[in-house]
Parts: structure tokens; sequence; C-alpha cells
């Protein structure tokens, strides 16, 4: 448990505490022995809440005191006497240059920038120009980060959400004004660590001819990009984010169907229960099985609802609206959430630091390969449920 969430459970115990308190106190305003003993098992549990937090605490500031560097870096240019080393070290040229020299090189190697570059896991952060680069293939192949928000976090990020929209009251004049009084909702996101690892022979690393930076960006930008995308469609949120077809912290089910015919007017059904605000930038989400079947369906008019492009990098649409293609969406005959339709811009992904990379010289050494591993810290949650509206085939009863 979080310390958010002990904070949250002891400002609940303490305001249920308080109401105890002043709820069975008699007429001389004091409580019974029964009552006492029951109102100081709250405040043992209030205490207990108060200890763990702080436990937790010192074990935050253990970790960040021991996370810190043991050791003072290089401070002489052994390799770029002539270089003026920028504050940004990561879009420095020479940093890239000695990074792919390093993941080249079956040697230590080791530079002033390099010693800049080093992070707690051994590795080396990703020079800025190639994760551009990695972050360009990642929109082309994850279709989340073209439309959702990205948001760049150094830590736990909260954003807050109106739960309710204040009321315009009618006056007269001279009247007092009339306030409403507002609530919040707080969506939190977290860290979750992505991984992929890609093996190279020996042979074909000390080949010069052999492009690594480029091979590198395609094939981490395609591994990442596609389990983002799994993971903000299907995500659960236990070390994951939380996905779109989530069914408690995803959108909102508005059309459930009892078989997988899909007609007209379960599509028409989902269109309009998205609110007119969001279908301004709305989109289909659904997988090729399902494409498929819609291509066949017709409204009422005995007019196809699909409507192909008729501009080349233009979508197809259904009743006007973008159609979006991932393999990642359920197929209609799995019993699950299978289309989306939405403004996915209310989905928010969490990126935390810079990406890294880290090569493995000795796990695959017997094989004559060398590992790279490229590592990142990332979450992603619908910050309002409202926005995204889903198509849901029940489960066959078996």
């Amino acid at each position: 448990m979080t310390i958010t969430e002990l904070m949250e459970k002891r400002a609940k115990a303490w305001e249920t505490a308080k109401n105890f308190a002043d709820t069975h106190k008699d007429k001389n305003d004091m409580l019974s022995a029964e009552d006492n003993a029951t109102y100081e098992k709250m405040e043992k549990e209030i205490e207990d809440y108060t200890r763990e937090i702080k436990r937790l605490e010192r074990l935050q500031d253990m970790d960040k005191e021991l996370s810190k560097a043991t050791s003072k870096p290089i401070t002489e240019k052994p390799y770029h006497e002539d270089d003026e080393r920028p504050k940004n070290f990561r879009a420095a040229k020479a940093y890239k240059n000695d990074v792919l020299t390093a993941l080249r090189s079956r040697k230590p190697y080791m530079t002033n920038y390099l010693q800049e570059g080093i992070d707690t896991s051994g590795g080396y952060l990703v020079p800025e120009e190639m994760d551009r680069e990695i972050i360009r293939v990642l929109e082309q192949e994850n279709i989340f980060r073209q439309y959702a928000k990205v948001i760049n976090t150094s830590g736990e990020y909260k954003i807050n959400i109106a739960a309710d929209k204040p009321a315009a009251a009618w006056i007269d004049e001279g009247e007092a004004l009339v306030f409403s009084d507002p609530t919040f909702n707080q969506i939190t996101l977290d860290a979750h660590k992505l991984s992929v690892a890609v093996k190279v022979t020996e042979e074909l690393l000390a080949d010069n001819v052999f492009d690594l930076e480029n091979y590198l960006i395609e094939e981490f930008g395609k591994a990442l990009g596609n389990a983002e995308e799994d993971a903000f469609l299907n995500g659960t949120g236990t070390n994951k984010p939380h996905g779109i077809f989530n069914e408690t912290d995803g959108g909102n089910i508005s059309v459930q169907l009892e078989n997988t015919n899909i007609k007209f007017d379960d599509i028409f059904t989902l269109v309009y229960s998205l609110k007119r605000p969001y279908r301004k930038n709305a989109r289909f989400v659904m997988n090729d099985q399902t494409i498929a079947q819609l291509r066949k369906v017709k409204d009422n008019n005995g007019a196809y609802i699909w409507q192909p492009s008729v501009k080349e990098g233009e979508p197809d649409r259904i009743l006007g609206y973008p159609v979006l293609t991932s393999a990642y969406c359920n197929s209609v005959e799995a019993g699950k959430p299978c289309i989306a339709f939405g403004d996915f811009s209310y989905y928010k992904i969490g990126e935390r630091g810079v990406r890294s990379f880290q090569e493995l010289k000795e796990l695959y050494a017997g094989n004559g390969m060398i590992a790279f591993v490229a590592k990142e810290r990332i979450d992603g949650k619908l910050a309002l449920r409202e926005a995204v509206q889903i198509l849901k085939i029940k489960a066959a009863t078996p």
C-alpha cells in the first residue's frame, strides 16, 4: 500500500472517529464507557496508520540517500580536449557517438560523457537525438501515442478532475449570489517498468557497415510501441497501465450485445452514447476481424456504413468518424469489450525520466551474441471515463 493510500485511509478513519464521538455523546457531552472503548480503538487505528506512513517515508528517504552516487564523476576530458561539454550532455553529438562506440566495443570504454550518462542500472541514458527517433517509431507503431496526452513526470503525478460541474442559478437584483460546492476526483500516474531486449551476433556488431543506431531505434521502437499499445488497451493497472478496455478504470460500457452479430443500430447507439463535446474529436478503435464484419453492415436505408478513405493517408470512416486499427483489440468472439469510441486525448500517458540502454555481453556469450536492453518507465490511465464508450459482446454461457 502506498503512502498516499495510507493517508487517505487515515483521513477516512479520522472522519469516522470524529463523527462517532459527536453522535454518541450524552446530555453531559460525555461518552459512555462502552463508546469510549470503541473510540479508543478508532484512535489506535489512526495511530497505526501514522506509524506505517512514517515508516514508509523513512524508507523513501533511505532509498534516495542510498541511490546517490558513491564516487565523483571524472572531471578531465580524456577524449574530448577541444569540446566544451554542454549542460544537456544527452544532446551532444559526442555523447551519442560514445554510446554507440561503447555498445559496439567488447572492451571497457569510458569517457567523460559516458561517466555523466551512467544510470543506476549500469546502462547509458539514451542520447537525445536517438530518443526522438525512438519516440517517432513509437508513434508509428502505437496508435495511442498519436492521440493521447503524453506527460513527462519526475515522480508520482496527480491529475485533479471536477467530479461535478458548477450550476448556474437565476437570482433577483440585490439577492445574494448562489455558489455551488464543486467536488474533485483525482487520478494518479505512477511508473511501471517496461523493457525489451534484442540480440546481435558478435560478427555483425564488428562489421562497420552494420548500422547499429538505426537497428536499435527500429527494433526498440517497434517492440516498446507494441507493448505499450497492448497495455493502453487491455492493461489491468497491476505492474502496467490501466487500459481503455479495463472494466473498472477504462471507458463506459454503453452497448452490450448478447451475440456477435453487430448491427447498424448498435453502432448508432454507441456513437450517440458519447456526449456531444467528446464527439468532435472522436474515433473508433477495433481489430481487423471486427472491421471485416462492420464493412458488411448497412444502415436502415440499405447503404453501407463503412466509408473507405478517398485520399492517401486518410483513415477509413464509420458514420463519418475515423477508424483506427489495433491487433490488440479483442475479437468479437472473445466475449469481451471489442470496440472503443471516444476522444482519446483524455487518455493520459505519464513518462518517468529518460529511456536507457544496457548491454549484456556475458549472458549470450556462449552463443556468440550480445544482447541490448532498452528500458522505460511509463504509466497510462483514462482521465474521464465518459470520454470513451465501449461496445462489449457478452460472454457465452458455458
